[in-house]
């Protein structure tokens, strides 16, 4: 079925997608039906909100969901409340105590629209609450999203679309999904950028497994040829031709050097735990990395030379010496007795040194970098703007509470009817869905 026809430009079909032919079929409804028997009333308002509420599930599926009983809330008057415990209703109707129930003194009662909470049962679906949250460009890509494990409800992972969320659950959806699927999509260029960029990637994986391979099955020669060596019963001297053994100094060297490499990861350890001399921001992430680099150290403590070991060694060692004496204890920064204080400079009248940036320009230079961020192997195109004829059904209903930021959301309750007002979304009046209504009661 082609795009065209499934939004269906000459029998309008108001579809649950942000579509441009969508939009456009919106304007195009007119409230009302034309003149029919009352039968083929029923049944075109029926084909036209289904078109729209759960297109994507079968008709057998709804039916079995749909309820005759819509949930409402009508407002109480607490001053009538108040004033009555509901003593003159029992009273009997001519005592004169039973007075007339008014909602809002002073303004003229509003009339609650039960027909337009027709299809409330499929908001309860997982697709759709994901559609309503703005997660998803239409149900059926919510659909999509949640048959393909990008899902989460409650913290797990939910693989079906038309679960029945109860008030209380949360949702998540994967945040990749969600920026691509409300997203611009990318261009021409930008579609064969990314596919260069992702077949350079396959190809540095591929030769990383076959140098991985190639270095297992050489590991694997080796220990076969030394087990044959073995059994046939190589002496010594043989094993010491072909292994030439290390000389005992350089073995004595390289054990000294791992055992001075341990005794600076100790005095790093000290430094961290002494509470008297506490230990800026600055600082502890350069013990960090120190602590990186002699870990390093260790590690090719068997394959680095001796003389280039002794040469770290002596790096490390003055790198160390330099953190220590830049950490000056703030307890032991005195004054002199005649000396006048100096004042803290402020932000204002801190001038930064030449070459170095301000907190305003590091800011800006970050929030341009954040804007003008371009990643070709994104599936949606980078830097990320909203995609177009968003605006138009960019809501979100009452009963849920959305948090773009983590890309979830939580069912507060089920939707209800108010006083003027429906919770479900719909783009018919409700005169069509009181027809769709009557044609499910099966009274025909």
């Amino acid at each position: 079925m082609s795009r065209r026809r499934f939004h269906g430009l000459k029998r309008i079909k108001f579809r649950m997608t942000w579509n441009k032919y969508n939009l456009y079929n919106l304007t195009r409804v007119a409230p009302g039906l034309p003149f029919r028997t009352f039968f083929q009333q029923k049944w075109t308002a029926k084909s036209m909100t289904r078109a729209y509420h759960g297109e994507q599930i079968r008709e057998g599926q709804w039916e079995r969901m749909f309820n005759s009983r819509l949930n409402s809330v009508i407002p109480m008057d607490h001053k009538y409340l108040a004033e009555h415990d509901g003593s003159e209703h029992a009273a009997g109707r001519g005592s004169g105590l039973e007075k007339e129930f008014n909602p809002k003194r002073g303004s003229p009662n509003k009339k609650i629209p039960y027909m337009e909470m027709t299809y409330a049962p499929i908001e309860r679906r997982l697709d759709v609450a994901i559609f309503r949250s703005l997660f998803a460009s239409s149900a059926r890509q919510a659909r999509q999203f949640v048959t393909h494990g990008k899902v989460k409800v409650n913290g797990k992972k939910m693989p079906y679309p038309g679960y029945l969320l109860n008030p209380g659950d949360m949702f998540q959806v994967d945040p990749e999904r969600v920026m691509y699927a409300t997203g611009q999509p990318k261009t021409l260029e930008q579609i064969r950028q990314g596919r260069d960029i992702k077949r350079q990637r396959r190809i540095t994986n591929i030769k990383r497994a076959e140098k991985k391979a190639a270095a297992r099955e050489k590991a694997l020669k080796a220990a076969t040829e030394k087990i044959a060596a073995e059994e046939a019963g190589e002496t010594p001297a043989f094993k010491s031709v072909r292994e030439p053994a290390v000389p005992a100094d350089e073995k004595e060297a390289r054990k000294q050097r791992k055992t001075d490499l341990q005794a600076l990861l100790k005095h790093v350890k000290v430094m961290g735990e002494n509470k008297t001399v506490p230990l800026t921001a600055k600082r502890k992430q350069e013990l960090r990395k120190f602590t990186k680099d002699v870990k390093t150290n260790m590690s090719q403590i068997n394959r680095k030379p001796v003389e280039e070991l002794q040469t770290d060694l002596t790096e490390l060692v003055s790198r160390l010496s330099l953190i220590k004496n830049k950490q000056i204890p703030s307890s032991t920064t005195t004054t002199k007795p005649n000396s006048t204080p100096t004042k803290e400079p402020t932000q204002e009248s801190a001038k930064p040194e030449p070459g170095q940036l301000t907190k305003q320009q590091f800011r800006s230079i970050m929030g341009q970098h954040r804007q003008d961020f371009v990643d070709e192997s994104k599936p949606y195109a980078t830097p990320w703007k909203p995609r177009a004829y968003m605006s138009a059904f960019a809501f979100i209903p009452r009963y849920l509470e959305v948090n773009h930021n983590i890309c979830s959301a939580v069912y507060l309750r089920h939707p209800v009817a108010r006083p003027g007002l429906a919770e479900v979304p719909t783009p018919f009046d409700a005169g069509t869905m009181q027809l769709a209504f009557n044609w499910y009661l099966r009274r025909r």
